[in-house]
């Protein structure tokens, strides 16, 4: 920390001459200067405080004593590769074991979600002696050109998509093809995923693999009927190729009632790959790929290493493993189910106030909110959500994200729902999302947070 803190003018000067405009902020007119952060608050250079709705990477909270002090102490003593025996890294990795199933029991170590689902490409690849990858509509599984060419989300608007990329529907029982009035969605869209993976054979195509975030968190805070991903890898598997589940967004107890998000399709679901990052170190750059024996020993047969310089270094395994300790003691995944709970709870009560709400969808500590023009064409409210700097996810960019730290509390839920409800109807529009200013002077409250104001 700089001795003596620039002003955020000057700062933002800097920044503007130094970084690409591609790298973007937050209200970029007018941006937050964060210095600090504690639990699921975050604070200005003015001390302001926010309430942080969205920051799923500090998934214990912001500066986790317990997680810094694990950083610190191992920083201390040693921070080297993983060639040299070690215990941090056996350790970490039997811990993660504990918490799936067994079947996936071996682990790669790296620094990010975007490394972890490159390798799981390498790994279906090398195992099924494939190509091809289905992905779903919307989905973006990371920023290495091999994630952008499997990722709608990003590639539409760049080289387009590439005859080895396949592209099912969205698993949306809100706005896709199969509703919630469907008698049996998760059969209908997995049929979607056979047409597609058919559709490749009859070119002389070969799938690799089937990708999908276990909750399409871009897509729109999708929740894919229960039953859908068991039938997916039945088409998958018959086609050749595996299941990877993409937990970055999701993983680590956010959904409440499992561990994975993907165990919400069923005890008798397993992945053949399964990637985590962001959460899994508290904001270290940790990542993990789990597979099975048989798709590491397909790798193993190149006789080609895997090495990655800092992935399993012994602080980031000291840090991972302290993040597990945390959602342990802290009881954060029974937290997250009830608070989550409790603000779908909250936030569904507002929908008979406020139109514009439609639905409400999520599991545990991962909620969407769908914005509506109207309830009877569920027309995505697209023109209206461009008020809103970001935090909006989902096709028509129109969709409302929670995703807060685990500590996030009841009384927070409280308050932010508080906020919206006040502000759509006193200030005539005004909607506050992703950090509320935790004092009650609403125009204050306004002023720097993201904000959707609903054309009259």
């Amino acid at each position: 920390m700089a001795s003596d803190p620039r002003g955020k003018a000057a700062t933002l000067a800097l920044r503007r001459r130094l970084l690409s405009n591609s790298c973007r902020l937050f209200f970029p007119e007018d941006p937050i200067k964060i210095v600090r952060g504690q639990g699921q608050y975050m604070y200005d250079e003015e001390g302001t405080e926010y309430i942080d709705c969205i920051n799923n990477v500090a998934h214990v909270g912001h500066c986790h004593p317990l997680v810094v002090q694990a950083a610190h102490e191992q920083n201390q003593v040693l921070n080297t590769n993983s060639r040299y025996l070690h215990d941090n890294i056996v350790d970490y990795a039997q811990r993660l074991s504990e918490t799936l199933p067994e079947k996936l029991c071996v682990f790669y170590f790296l620094n990010s979600g975007s490394e972890a689902n490159d390798l799981a490409l390498r790994l279906a690849r090398q195992y099924t002696g494939h190509w091809d990858v289905v992905v779903l509509d919307h989905a973006y599984h990371g920023h290495l050109s091999s994630l952008i060419d499997i990722s709608p989300y990003k590639f539409r608007d760049l080289d387009g998509q590439k005859e080895w990329v396949h592209v099912a529907p969205l698993p949306d029982t809100y706005r896709g093809p199969y509703r919630e009035d469907h008698p049996n969605p998760a059969v209908a869209y997995a049929s979607e995923v056979k047409r597609v993976v058919s559709s490749a054979q009859e070119k002389g195509r070969k799938i690799a693999a089937f990708f999908a975030e276990s909750l399409p968190s871009v897509g729109g805070q999708i929740v894919p009927p229960a039953g859908y991903f068991p039938e997916v890898a039945e088409h998958v598997r018959r086609a050749g190729g595996v299941f990877v589940a993409d937990e970055i967004q999701v993983g680590f107890g956010r959904v409440g009632r499992h561990f994975w998000a993907f165990q919400l399709q069923g005890e008798d679901f397993v992945p053949d790959i399964v990637t985590m990052g962001k959460s899994i170190g508290n904001g270290h750059p940790v990542a993990c790929v789990a597979t099975t024996q048989a798709v590491a020993r397909a790798f193993e047969a190149t006789g080609v290493e895997y090495f990655n310089t800092f992935g399993g270094s012994p602080v980031s395994c000291a840090v991972g493993l302290a993040v597990l300790d945390v959602l342990e003691k802290e009881q954060l995944q029974a937290h997250a189910a009830s608070v989550g709970s409790f603000l779908m709870e909250l936030l569904g009560q507002q929908k008979a106030k406020h139109p514009i709400l439609g639905d409400i969808r999520g599991v545990g500590l991962f909620i969407g909110v769908d914005l509506i023009k109207d309830e009877a064409t569920r027309m995505p409210a697209t023109e209206e959500a461009d008020y809103v700097v970001s935090s909006t996810d989902g096709p028509g960019k129109n969709v409302l994200k929670f995703k807060p730290p685990m500590c996030f509390t009841l009384d927070n839920a409280r308050l932010v729902v508080a906020k919206l409800d006040a502000i759509l109807t006193e200030e005539k529009g005004w909607l506050v999302w992703v950090a509320l200013r935790s004092f009650p002077d609403m125009e204050e409250n306004v002023r720097s947070c993201e904000t959707l104001r609903l054309r009259p």
